[in-house]
């Protein structure tokens, strides 16, 4: 077998996987501000023939604003739709809430190409390029500065959304290209590839022109290992819970298989691409607890980071965040070498803890018990919004919990959402990493067809979108895709919104998953109401590097029992049972039993934890 690296980048750490000869090993380094450097400072020695990454490049370039200067040219008339967009407000009763500031100004919105100027880049949208990309493709010739096209980034009606798309991915394309670029400089290794937010994978040469399906790179690898894992373990729906050191990243999973949306939004921008329906919010171990002027006491969204990172870190931080609580509270033992390396400094986060107890009034005890409450409070608003809020009962789900500080939530959340049953998987500290080995080489196309029902173009046009995913995977992968699958947004005439349905059978098979669909999404259908179908969708995807049984068994390699209530992961055989309180601890985590929990080790090393 080939050696094959799998590499995430996080807010704080960054995540390998090394798997080589039949053997996997994890680790983390801290995460650089030039992301590359650390990861290819962190695969120096790893001769391998794959590489597979996962980067926060595209999103960090939008949090800290500072993309491309982008410039628009669309329709005359349509220049100030950016900032029209749609009537929906981000909080309805708030009148001091407001939009995003549009990532082109005025001066840069034009209807003619000749008045372009002061610009990097030039995002063409024209009003009908959705039925005809020609007359983009024509005015873009004209024009003496990278372009993209709408037709080619959202090829789909609805102006502002495909207008927003474009826009966004002009913004970010120029960093992230700059970002691949430097980093397969440094990199020795045949073949490199890239996850996109839809949890499939692309070769670095396309990424700096999908840009915008980079966004959820990262988390959509938790997602896919996540997936991978409920599925092998018989679950039918997985909720999957990767808390990190700067975010918490959730997504619910149903019937073993993702469920990959046609569009999200990033930092309040529309992002019409693609995506693994992933909610995140900034709640991880380094969130910093601070006293808000109403005394209140509150967690994040600013993030210690990697550098100084919490307190406990020992490199100078002096803030309380939710890792130093957690150690306080005696949830990470004192000697546990975060990401392996950085040995707990247990007085550096009591000073921490002191320093805010005198700011705020409230004694130390009661103010970690609060950060790691308010925390929680976070993640079960986010847990709910993928289940609850989506007519998904969490009851029947269970919860796949990963990334460095997961297991140290994940009964607690269990036990506020009936959840019945946690896996906590083997390198759950690196779990989004190996997702990227779990994953596979992915193309997608999609246009825009509005068909009523019975409509005799159904065939055509369900051949053409596969026909046109087919060509991108060959013209990517230089082979044969190895599945192709395609969908249908479907609604009922006189709706503004589309579920998406399997596209496989005639009008009446289409039709009847999507009677099925809205009824479970809405509790309701109406069979006898006419559809239509809006747009065509087609993935054309390959095998992924490895299988989740391809993975090695666990076998044990030290002793397990650390300290009363305290047990080395490695150490434990498939089989092992215990009851909480405990703390169970491995290189890259820990993971905490509440009172009463069981534990159960299944035979792949997966940590099953039924809360009581």
């Amino acid at each position: 077998m080939s050696t094959i690296i799998g590499v995430d980048v996080g807010g704080t750490f960054t995540d390998v996987v090394v798997l080589s000869e039949g053997e996997l090993s994890g680790f983390k380094v801290p995460t650089s501000r030039d992301q590359s450097v650390a990861v290819a400072g962190a695969i120096d020695g790893h001769p391998a023939q794959v590489f597979l990454h996962g980067t926060t490049a595209a999103t960090n370039t939008l949090l800290e604003e500072r993309g491309a200067r982008v410039a628009l040219v669309t329709d005359p008339g349509y220049e100030d739709l950016i900032e029209i967009g749609r009537q929906d407000r981000p909080s309805l009763y708030d009148s001091s809430v407001d939009r995003p500031v549009p990532l082109v100004p005025r001066h840069r919105r034009v209807s003619d190409p000749g008045a372009v100027a002061d610009a990097d880049i030039v995002a063409v949208v024209l009003l009908d390029s959705y039925r005809d990309p020609e007359p983009e493709r024509e005015l873009a010739a004209g024009i003496d500065l990278p372009t993209i096209l709408s037709s080619e980034v959202s090829p789909e009606f609805r102006e502002y959304e495909r207008l927003a798309t474009t826009v966004l991915t002009a913004y970010l394309g120029p960093s992230v290209r700059d970002y691949l670029t430097t980093l397969d400089d440094r990199l020795e290794i045949p073949s490199r590839l890239v996850m996109t937010s839809a949890g499939g994978l692309v070769p670095f040469s396309e990424g700096s022109g999908l840009a915008g399906r980079l966004v959820l790179s990262g988390p959509a690898a938790g997602a896919v290992a996540a997936a991978a894992l409920g599925a092998h373990h018989g679950e039918e729906t997985v909720i999957s819970f990767d808390m990190g050191g700067t975010s918490t990243d959730v997504c619910r999973i149903a019937g073993g298989v993702l469920s990959v949306g046609s569009g999200h939004r990033v930092a309040g921008r529309v992002n019409r691409v693609p995506s693994v329906p992933i909610r995140t919010i900034g709640a991880g171990g380094g969130s910093v607890a601070w006293v808000d002027d109403g005394g209140a006491l509150r967690v994040g969204p600013r993030s210690a980071g990697a550098d100084p990172g919490p307190a406990v870190y020992g490199l100078g931080g002096v803030e309380l965040t939710v890792t130093d609580a957690n150690v306080l509270a005696g949830h990470i033992p004192p000697n546990l070498a975060l990401g392996g390396s950085v040995a707990l400094d247990l007085e550096a986060g009591r000073a921490a803890a002191m320093a805010l107890s005198q700011r705020s009034g409230i004694e130390i005890d009661r103010l970690v018990a609060g950060v790691l409450e308010v925390v929680d409070a976070h993640m079960e608003r986010a847990l709910r919004a993928v289940s609850v809020e989506e007519g998904a009962d969490p009851r029947e789900a269970a919860m796949v919990a990963f990334g460095g500080a997961g297991g140290l939530h994940a009964s607690r959340l269990a036990r506020r959402l009936g959840i019945r049953r946690v896996l906590v998987p083997p390198h759950s500290g690196v779990f989004s990493a190996l997702g990227l080995l779990l994953a596979t080489p992915r193309a997608d196309a999609a246009r825009t067809v509005m068909l009523a029902d019975d409509d005799t173009r159904l065939p055509g046009a369900l051949s053409e979108v596969e026909t046109e995913a087919r060509t991108r995977f060959q013209e990517m992968f230089g082979r044969q895709p190895e599945m192709i699958s395609v969908t249908a947004d479907m609604r009922y005439v006189g709706q503004s919104h589309e579920l998406e349905v399997s596209a496989e059978g005639d009008w009446a098979s289409l039709s009847a998953a999507f009677h099925a669909a809205h009824r479970e999404r809405f509790g309701f259908d109406r069979p006898s109401e006419p559809t239509e179908l809006v747009n065509v969708r087609a993935v054309a995807a390959g095998s992924a590097p490895i299988r989740w049984t391809d993975l090695p068994q666990p076998e044990p390699t030290s002793s397990a029992q650390v300290d009363d209530g305290v047990w080395r992961r490695a150490g434990l055989s498939p089989g092992f049972e215990t009851i909480g309180p405990g703390v169970i601890v491995e290189e890259n985590s820990a993971t905490l039993l509440e009172e009463g929990d069981h534990l159960l080790v299944l035979p792949d090393g997966t940590l099953e934890i039924s809360p009581r």
